[in-house]
């Protein structure tokens, strides 16, 4: 049975949006797409590619899916890590508008989230990887279906966009598992989900 792995970039006042480039994700009159940018170096490249080679398939929202779909079916070079996985590996969605996807391999998931969510993982080797899709995380972290969370922080606050954890989030703790600093100051934490907050009293 696989797990349900999630890599998320945020800044430090937790927005998602548009990490990689000006037009990626426009919404909301948000203007600094491509805020990753300038944190790239060989350490950051390294994570990515590690972790790509850990895939078995792809989970992702519909707007993520959009944007992956626009771009890496045109990356065609065998010697990209991440091109060759999303391309070749199955690759899920989860819409209810999305009919006849046209990236090869695609499948649409439009029913009960927890139940196909959860026959994904059972029926796939290696990690199911959901890369950026802030409200399908928060949707899978709050259903408990989520089991390691890859959350890069960048340096930078944005002081608007999307952010991923918002007010009515299911209270949820989760247990460090490993992480790193990259040359250029992005914090690369894992966090294995674990159950709910405990409390107390100093």
């Amino acid at each position: 049975m696989g797990k349900l792995v999630s890599t998320v970039f945020v800044s430090l006042d937790g927005v998602y949006q548009a990490p990689g480039g000006p037009e990626e994700d426009t919404s909301g009159g948000f203007g600094q797409g491509g805020w990753t940018f300038p944190y790239a170096d060989d350490d950051f490249g390294g994570f990515v590619d590690q972790s790509f080679r850990r895939a078995g398939a792809f989970l992702l929202g519909r707007h993520t899916y959009d944007i992956f779909a626009g771009y890496w079916p045109k990356v065609t070079d065998p010697g990209n890590p991440v091109a060759a996985k999303l391309n070749a590996l199955p690759k899920y969605v989860v819409s209810a508008t999305v009919q006849n996807p046209e990236w090869a391999g695609t499948t649409v998931l439009s029913g009960d989230l927890a139940k196909e969510v959860q026959a994904l993982k059972e029926r796939t080797e290696g990690e199911v990887q959901l890369h950026g899709s802030g409200a399908l995380v928060r949707s899978l972290v709050n259903l408990g279906l989520i089991d390691t969370l890859h959350l890069l922080t960048f340096p930078v606050v944005l002081g608007e966009g999307r952010r991923l954890f918002v007010e009515g989030a299911v209270p949820t703790r989760f247990k460090h598992a490993g992480g790193t600093v990259t040359g250029k100051g992005v914090s690369i934490q894992t966090y294995d989900l674990d159950g709910r907050p405990e409390y107390g009293s100093f």
